[in-house]
């Protein structure tokens, strides 16, 4: 008997999913819970095992093709094999795949299950409960992509007035074209190019000796995000230069400190911790835009993103509540961390959930720069490189160590004023970080 695979929502809001690599061939033995194909949604690149034992029947896309929500991924001739029960403890697991770019391995009894169900959106972090504000009542939830959504936006088309011709009632942009089509045209919709429905994708012609290379997997999603959030927020950017002499003193002290208890302390720990001080003071930063329910999210918990360079790409790696942790705790997260994105042994909670994210290239951060904001936060801190500078105090030309922060931040969200003191509350601590313990953050 032949077993269909429909392809779950491996997350909340997921209407399809790349793949990435098949594990098996058409006509290819398999067994239980055998890997049989790795795939990549916005949310986390997923190893799907089989939930059958049997024979390899069919393989239904191909690697870089995007595969729907209940669209039949593969198929397995059974050969009588069967499927153990699944507990309630792993279906939720299941369904509480989370962002980021690491794989996760499910239990084939656990897919099966989910698929049965039909997977429902994960539960927020315990570790604080979100404010909402702003509620707008009586909306109901449209099933469609980000993408397809800023085009309604674009070309002023409500989203829930277009009937969805997709999986499941899902709304593509051929929905849209449609539903313009036959509509009057609005003031704002006449005022928008067409290309933005219309547009054809950009052809590089070749004029000597290249390389091609696919693109998909995860360059490819670092690019939709980096597309999504330049796209979506309203970006705007703020420059702060901070004297970070008194923390180069302290950092020397407590450096030889971490060393004794295995520790390894960089500046970092310092800024988390300055910045989660600051956000607590200023929490219009640390929240997010639900769009969906018009409403504005503000997070009573800091999970502070470190944006981390891995062997696939840029990976955003969470230092889970961090206004609970030592300085030293923070140090140690963060090690922990690095080195499971270069394992690759990052886990889902290691890379979802970041309510602010700050990066930092060290040595190499140069002077300044305009970071994207890790979408859908309201806020990234760019930290660039420390350095002794020419200065002037109490009327006297020295040297001092000085680096620069640049901020970048959703004006849908955050005004620039508030902004600015962030910035400036956050610079206060560095530069005199005796407080900082004093604010006891």
């Amino acid at each position: 008997m032949s077993f269909k695979f429909h392809l779950p929502d491996l997350a909340e809001g997921m209407t399809e999913a790349e793949v990435v690599d098949w594990k098996v061939a058409v006509g290819d033995s398999v067994a239980l819970d055998q890997p049989i194909v790795e795939v990549m949604s916005d949310k986390a690149t997923v190893e799907i095992p089989s939930p059958k034992a049997g024979t390899v029947e069919a393989l239904n896309y191909g690697p870089g093709d995007m595969c729907s929500v209940g669209e039949v991924l593969f198929v397995i001739n059974e050969g009588g094999a069967s499927v153990a029960p699944a507990t309630a403890s792993a279906v939720a697991e299941f369904e509480d795949t989370a962002a980021g770019a690491t794989t996760t391995v499910f239990n084939a009894a656990d897919v099966a299950v989910a698929v049965a169900a039909g997977a429902t959106s994960a539960k927020s972090s315990s570790a604080g409960k979100p404010v909402v504000i702003d509620a707008t009542s009586g909306r109901t939830r449209v099933l469609a992509t980000p993408a397809t959504r800023r085009v309604a936006r674009q070309v002023d088309i409500d989203i829930a007035q277009v009937p969805g011709s997709g999986p499941h009632g899902r709304v593509t942009t051929d929905d849209l074209k449609n539903f313009q089509k036959n509509r009057a045209p609005s003031a704002a919709a006449a005022a928008q190019p067409a290309p933005l429905l219309a547009r054809k994708p950009v052809a590089i012609a070749t004029d000597g000796e290249e390389e091609r290379i696919p693109f998909r997997g995860m360059r490819k999603r670092i690019a939709d995000n980096m597309a999504r959030s330049v796209f979506t927020a309203a970006h705007f950017t703020y420059v702060e230069e901070v004297d970070t002499n008194d923390l180069v003193e302290v950092h020397a002290r407590a450096k030889a400190r971490g060393e004794e208890r295995g520790v390894k302390l960089t500046y970092l720990p310092f800024i988390i911790k300055a910045v989660v001080a600051g956000l607590k003071k200023h929490p219009s930063l640390n929240s997010s835009l639900d769009e969906s329910t018009t409403e504005i999210v503000r997070k009573n918990y800091y999970h502070i993103g470190v944006a981390t360079q891995g062997p696939q790409g840029l990976t955003v790696t969470v230092v889970r509540n961090a206004d609970k942790l030592s300085i030293f705790e923070i140090a140690a997260e963060v090690t922990r961390l690095a080195k499971a994105v270069q394992d690759g042994t990052a886990t889902r909670e290691d890379l979802s959930n970041s309510t602010f994210t700050i990066s930092s290239l060290g040595k190499l951060g140069g002077l300044m720069a305009t970071p994207i904001i890790n979408f859908p936060e309201a806020g990234i801190l760019g930290v660039h490189k420390m350095e002794q500078r020419p200065a002037v105090r109490d009327g006297e030309l020295c040297i001092r160590w000085k680096m620069n922060l640049a901020i970048s931040l959703d004006h849908r969200l955050v005004d620039g004023y508030d902004g600015a003191i962030f910035v400036q509350d956050v610079k206060a601590l560095l530069e005199d970080p005796t407080m900082m313990f004093m604010e006891m953050v």
